[in-house]
């Protein structure tokens, strides 16, 4: 009943690993409110966010406590006494700015508090101290004067005020030694909460170094595979100029085609000329030899052909075979260079984080 808002936001709740110390677990599903209380009573200050019927945050904001900015729309802060480590995920970097405020200006109010506390202690402790000096004293003055009729008068309302004040300077004294105790356990509760957080720092500092080494071979790979594409471009360059050849041996078969067609024509020609002109006939031996030399050509040209058309089956599959593996080359490239632009940004993200 004595506790009462003074600040309420809306974020999403996140708590570290207990088993990591690295990575962040949501506690909440969805946004949830996430406000400041601060305790009439107590004079203490905490921050409390519920999910439903569930508590997810209830913190006491201590002088040593500290609100530390990630990114644009992330913060966090470690609670020792819930020795875990919570973290806020805002809408907007502005709800982010105004959070971290209010943390400051609480933090600074709880400062204040526990500074007048102390205050008290030490006043109490004070006059504790000057109580018991008084004290032996008086006893000794009222000893000294008149007779015991006349002591017992007068040490009568005078021992019960000093028992009475000495019942309360125990009271306070037994407070004081009872806070100063729980004090200590605060402080070897923090000293521990630091130890690990120290120990997890050292755990990320690791953590960075492998990942700077696994950037590197990463890195080395990426400059192995420029290399081969650079390879896979000259081959490709090279399967280019076979193209070419193709060509130019395609051209030179229909050239020796249209040869062989005129060579045909002229073959019918000179059979027309054998039967129409008898007196030709010695041509007709020539012409025959001729034919039969051009047959023979024309077989020369016919084995040509056909090996041309091997060379070119040849050519076409090793191209076909040149794109298959470029194509799976590539796609193992892209493959890479994803893994390597996902490792770049949670480097980003870790160094960002640190």
């Amino acid at each position: 009943m004595g506790e009462q808002p003074i600040f309420t936001t809306r974020a999403h709740v996140f708590q570290i690993d207990p088993n990591t110390k690295k990575n962040w677990m949501p506690a909440s599903k969805q946004a949830v409110t996430v406000s400041y209380f601060y305790d009439v009573t107590r004079n203490s200050y905490r921050i409390i966010s519920v999910d439903g019927a569930k508590v997810i945050i209830n913190s006491t904001i201590t002088p040593n406590m500290t609100f530390t900015k990630t990114s644009q729309k992330f913060g966090q802060w470690a609670d020792s006494r819930a020795n875990t480590v919570f973290g806020l995920g805002f809408s907007s970097e502005q709800q982010l700015t105004k959070f971290a405020e209010k943390f400051q200006e609480v933090k600074e109010a709880a400062k204040i508090a526990k500074d007048k506390t102390q205050e008290k202690i030490e006043t109490s402790s004070n006059h504790s101290q000057e109580s018991g000096r008084e004290t032996p004293s008086s006893t000794q003055a009222s000893s000294v004067n008149g007779t015991d009729d006349e002591k017992a008068s007068h040490a009568g309302p005078a021992d019960t005020h000093l028992k009475s004040e000495n019942d309360k300077l125990k009271i306070a004294l037994t407070q004081s030694a009872a806070n100063v105790k729980k004090w200590e356990i605060e402080l070897q509760t923090l000293r521990e909460s630091n130890a690990r957080l120290t120990t997890a720092l050292q755990e990320s500092a690791a953590s960075v170094e492998q990942w700077k080494r696994q950037f590197s071979v990463c890195r080395d790979e990426n400059d192995r595979l420029r290399n081969k594409i650079d390879e896979l471009e000259e081959q490709c360059s090279e399967i280019n100029r076979e193209k070419e050849k193709n060509t130019q041996l395609k051209r030179r078969i229909e050239e020796l085609e249209a040869e062989l067609r005129e060579k045909e024509t002229e073959l019918k020609d000179l059979r027309k000329q054998s039967e129409i002109i008898p007196q030709l006939m010695s041509e007709c031996e020539y012409v025959s030899e001729k034919l039969e030399a051009a047959e023979r050509d024309n077989q020369n040209l016919e084995d040509k052909v056909r090996s041309l058309k091997t060379d070119i089956e040849e050519s076409k599959y090793r191209q076909r075979h040149l794109k298959v593996e470029l194509k799976s080359f590539l796609e193992v490239l892209d493959g890479k260079i994803d893994d390597l632009h996902d490792f770049r940004r949670g480097l980003s993200k870790l160094g960002t984080d640190n």
